[in-house]
């Protein structure tokens, strides 16, 4: 019925801007009449809405929602435990609070977040909040590190993945069996399968051990054991992408795997006592499989170690270790056995890896520890390798 009203506009006045304002100035030329028909006709149509009753207050209030960004007022009521995921956008943010009931809307949170420079500071984790809040209050709320529900635990470099699942467990009253489970299919938690390749001629051994990123984890309420390791794959994927890890060992190191040289990573970081020994111990790894050293094998007491761990035995100093021990060929970590070893030995961090994907050059065979601070001289013949041991004796390391 609305439609059948004259409400004082000409259809053939619509169009573009400039044809609406010469619409606009020979309406002005208009008689007062002209004036009062449309008084009239935007008068009969209030009637006719308000005489449609409910219907029209149902129209009114769309149409409102159009005009005004939805939104709660006040502080809000209730509780309410959002997750502001890594990398959330603020609008991501937004759809989560819409969703847990907390805001009446993304558009209300993304105005909000506009006008306070501080947005940009939201961390991410686990917020306890309340429900039906303005948007400026949801935020001021995510901006206050008190509402953070923290339970965080770190990884350090270097830890075994049997070690990093007691850590877990610790923090997270999740039995350690949970996370051997989860831990059984790598590509399950989002390892991808390429990065099982080798060209070393070694058995293939799949294993998360390697893919668990050392860092510092938020561990929501509800993780379970597959959920928190999958976020350490994650993490590790992210890390290895920012770096071209893949990429830059192919292009640098020839036939080497990008896996290969995860397992490098893994060495320098058990072996290696300082960070800038790191690319060293790694170029040392890669010398001895790849060039020619006796055997081509490891000779590195830190697989030894790693074996004795993922059995359930005590680990050793290289002097407690039995000869049998050192020449054993039985164990997969063989320090005798050719190539690398069937897995990375522990899960190494950012430098370890930029080390073994881009290690300096040089012929060294061997190294050793020469003073307290952990740095290591390195030798291309044995005969300079006794020398270097003296160096140790004399500074009490050896």
């Amino acid at each position: 019925m609305i439609d059948d009203l004259d409400l004082g506009f000409d259809e053939s006045e619509r169009g573009e801007k400039g044809r609406h304002r010469r619409g606009f100035v020979e309406r002005r030329k208009r008689k007062s009449g002209g004036r009062g028909k449309t008084i009239f006709a935007l008068f009969m149509a209030l009637v006719l809405l308000a005489g449609i009753g409910g219907g029209a207050y149902y129209g009114f209030d769309r149409v409102q929602n159009y005009l005004v960004t939805p939104d709660y007022d006040g502080a809000g009521t209730g509780e309410a435990l959002v997750e502001v995921k890594q990398g959330a956008l603020i609008a991501d943010i937004g759809d989560t609070l819409v969703t847990a009931g907390v805001v009446k809307s993304t558009k209300a949170f993304i105005e909000a977040a506009e006008e306070n420079t501080l947005s940009k500071n939201i961390q991410p984790g686990l917020y306890k909040v309340r429900k039906q809040m303005s948007a400026e209050k949801a935020l001021t709320m995510l901006l206050d590190r008190k509402n953070k529900i923290t339970n965080r635990v770190t990884i350090p470099e270097g830890r075994t993945a049997k070690n990093i699942y007691k850590l877990l467990s610790d923090k997270t009253k999740i039995p350690v069996k949970e996370f051997e489970a989860a831990a059984k299919d790598p590509e399950a938690l989002g390892v991808p399968d390429w990065w099982f390749t080798r060209k070393d001629g070694r058995k293939i051994v799949k294993s998360a051990e390697g893919f668990l990123y050392p860092d510092t984890y938020e561990i929501a309420p509800n993780a379970t054991a597959e959920s928190i390791l999958k976020d350490m794959v994650d993490n590790f994927l992210t890390v290895t992408g920012g770096l071209k890890f893949a990429d830059e060992v192919q292009s640098k190191l020839g036939g080497v795997t990008p896996y290969e040289a995860l397992i490098v990573a893994s060495l320098a970081q058990a072996e290696a006592g300082n960070k800038d020994d790191l690319g060293k111990v790694a170029r040392v790894a890669y010398n001895r499989v790849y060039k020619e050293f006796p055997c081509n094998c490891l000779e590195m007491d830190v697989t030894v170690n790693y074996y004795l761990e993922l059995t359930g035995q005590k680990t050793k100093t290289s002097a407690q270790m039995t000869q049998d021990e050192l020449v054993d060929t039985k164990s997969p970590y063989s320090r005798k056995l050719k190539g690398l070893v069937p897995t990375p030995i522990n899960n190494p961090g950012k430098l370890a890896m930029q080390g073994a994907m881009d290690p300096p050059d040089g012929g060294w065979f061997f190294f050793v520890a020469i003073d307290k601070q952990g740095h290591s001289a390195f030798a291309v013949t044995s005969e300079e390798h006794e020398r270097n041991k003296v160096k140790a004796r004399q500074a009490g390391v050896i």
